[in-house]
């Protein structure tokens, strides 16, 4: 529900999941076969989904939500 408000796809809270577990773009990329931009227009979508800056403060913001 939570993630539903900022508009978080199913396919960003896997993101967010994995950079909650400090993966890199290249290692998200691995881990759901796809490219690296793909990985990285995520993050950065998810980024200014949840208005934060950095990876440390979306990990800390998905703590926060229960994510």
């Amino acid at each position: 529900p939570a993630a539903d408000s900022f508009g978080i796809t199913r396919r960003e809270r896997e993101v967010l999941r994995l950079i909650c577990q400090g993966n890199s773009d290249r290692e998200i990329a691995e881990a759901l076969f796809v490219s690296r931009a793909t990985a990285s227009k995520h993050v950065a979508a998810i980024l200014a989904k949840l208005e934060v800056q950095s990876r440390t403060a979306a990990a800390a913001r998905a703590q926060q939500l229960g994510l």
